[in-house]
């Protein structure tokens, strides 16, 4: 774990007129500007008078002392900073004056679209809430008014797969809670769901680790649960993950031996305590030990660099586990849902389950609906071994099937599996592709991507698109209609979507701290150009506004709708059975 002070002077801001643009460094010792020094230890208190001013401001009894607590504080900076903060720039600080209050807001003349329908009206917000949408909504003075004729007015995104600042492979994602979420609102995102990792197997531990990590998180966001062990206290723990901290699926890895990697025993008793606790069983699903037979056969062969990492684990081993997976949750009658589909085999594994009434919930990723496997073979190391990742991105075709499997339903929403590391800590895997820190980025891409490939296309409705990027999610952790929906109601999280405008990708103006992206240079139709988040503007115009610590935990309760009706499958089942016969003993 990277303690607090250092972590954040690695990805110090830098501040720009055209937004906010993270410090982005391969080395974690190039030298910032003097104004980013002191930007982080204001935005986060890690500068004793900063510190002190923060908790003189939050009592209304001493204004007076955190007045002067303030002019001292703002003495450091004008005496420290060799340049002042650009005009049109509000990354962090007092909400009156960055406008990061609740708002009331109309916006005006837009096509709201929801999963179920859609239509021109307005849309009314107020605290942080929708109260109405209808036509032609009349307000008063004091109300920010939005003009979205022409445009889509959206419920914002939400990221099912994040991992942020997670450690992994020797190292730890580039993107914490506050870069990554700033991305994500960015690209239209509004809400994510990121995985916690238990410490030594402890799910306790590992809930405290990541809420301390989330202290600065910016924007609405949720828990997975990884299990990594079995015993008798993970049982209790995942009990109290559900009951008492709104946590309603639990992941398990089916890959990544030796480390996160579990057995199909564990598996089995993990899908039936997730049974009987209503909460969602997730799987990563490759066949780890012979994932690990392919990269030493990979490494006997001479095959080290990024290629090598897609060579050592084939769509076949995707398939297989995909498959078991299926199968064992249908012996303890249990929902499932496979994360990052990546490949035709699993996809298909998938499709042949819903048809025969299972339910399974298939999570394609953006980098495998847009992108193949190509890439891993560019003579370029840094270029290569920036797109690994597991499951790898698969060959041309893949991508295509994906596609037209979401389209029609076969898999139910997009996450992202937004993971990212910078060139210098994928550069760890030079000579050995095993070493590659496994991950891409996409939180604030996704919703471009998808829009661009599959309504754009002429492939997808946009009612399906706010389906598979916002409503199903909602629906399968149980949190709709409170989230992934624009309804009387709901949380004020809302889009605007210009869909004549256009887009570009860019590493240089993305906003993660990576120096990377693997969708470089991809342009397209369909932008983003306003983010409502708890009711408050937080992006528009290409500026964003975003307070650390300003983003709430979203708890998730157990039993969603996939669980309806599950009780009558087990009592047809038992009934099935004809067992146990009563027999009588024979006359000896």
């Amino acid at each position: 774990m990277i303690d607090p002070p250092s972590q954040h002077m690695a990805h110090l801001i830098t501040l720009t007129a055209t937004g906010f643009v993270p410090f982005r460094s391969t080395k974690e010792t190039d030298p910032p500007s003097s104004f980013s020094l002191i930007a982080p230890m204001l935005f986060w208190g890690y500068h004793p008078m900063a510190a002190m001013a923060v908790r003189a401001f939050s009592s209304p009894r001493r204004r007076l002392r955190s007045d002067v607590f303030l002019l001292m504080v703002l003495f450091l900076v004008s005496a420290s900073c060799s340049t002042s903060e650009p005009q049109g720039f509000c990354a962090v600080g007092y909400e009156a004056d960055c406008g990061l209050s609740s708002e009331k807001i109309l916006i005006k003349g837009g096509t709201v679209v929801n999963a179920h329908r859609k239509e021109v009206a307005d849309v009314y917000i107020e605290d942080g809430i929708v109260v109405s949408v209808r036509p032609n909504i009349k307000v008063g003075d004091h109300v920010k008014i939005i003009d979205a004729t022409g445009k889509y007015v959206m419920p914002g995104g939400i990221d099912p797969h994040t991992h942020l600042e997670m450690e992994f492979m020797g190292t730890v994602t580039i993107d914490d809670f506050f870069t990554g979420q700033a991305a994500a609102l960015a690209g239209g995102t509004t809400m994510h769901i990121d995985f916690v990792i238990p410490v030594n197997g402890n799910l306790t531990a590992g809930l405290e680790s990541y809420m301390n990590k989330a202290k600065k998180a910016v924007m609405d966001y949720g828990f997975h649960m990884a299990i990594t062990k079995w015993d008798e206290g993970v049982s209790k723990d995942m009990e109290l993950m559900v009951n008492e901290h709104g946590i309603n699926s639990f992941k398990f890895f089916m890959a990544y031996k030796g480390s996160l990697m579990i057995s199909d025993e564990l598996l089995l008793q993990g899908l039936q305590k997730c049974k009987s606790l209503g909460a969602i069983a997730m799987v990563h699903a490759e066949n780890g030990d012979a994932v690990a037979e392919g990269q030493k056969r990979m490494i006997d062969l001479g095959i080290t660099g990024p290629e090598g990492h897609a060579l050592s684990r084939p769509p076949v081993l995707e398939g297989e586990a995909t498959a078991r997976a299926i199968r064992l949750a249908n012996f303890v009658n249990t929902p499932l849902y496979v994360v990052h589909v990546m490949s035709i085999d699993a996809m298909e594994e998938i499709a042949k389950a819903r048809k025969e009434g299972q339910r399974v919930i298939g999570e394609p990723v953006a980098s495998g609906l847009i992108l193949d496997d190509s890439w891993l073979w560019h003579p370029d190391y840094t270029t290569a071994a920036k797109y690994v990742m597991s499951p790898p991105i698969r060959t041309s075709g893949h991508d295509k099937a994906l596609r037209a499997a979401l389209s029609t339903g076969v898999l139910q929403l997009v996450g992202t599996d937004h993971c990212t590391f910078n060139s210098t800590q994928k550069a760890l895997g030079s000579e050995d592709f095993r070493k590659i820190p496994n991950g891409v980025n996409g939180i604030e891409e996704r919703m471009h991507l998808i829009w661009d490939k599959m309504v754009e296309s002429g492939q997808m409705t946009v009612t399906d698109y706010v389906r598979v990027t916002s409503t199903e999610c909602a629906k399968v952790f149980n949190i709709y209609p409170r989230k992934g929906a624009i309804l009387e109601g709901s949380d004020a999280d809302i889009i605007i979507l210009n869909p004549n405008a256009s887009f570009k990708i860019a590493s240089a103006s993305h906003h993660s701290r990576s120096d990377t992206n693997v969708y470089e240079g991809t342009t397209g139709k369909g932008k983003v150009e306003a983010t409502i988040s708890q009711g408050r503007v937080v992006y528009e115009d290409g500026k964003l506004k975003v307070t650390p610590g300003s983003g709430r935990y979203i708890r998730m309760p157990p039993f969603g709708y996939l669980f309806d009706g599950m009780e009558k499958a087990d009592a047809a089942y038992f009934a099935s059975l004809n067992a146990p016969i009563q027999r009588t003993k024979s006359a000896a």
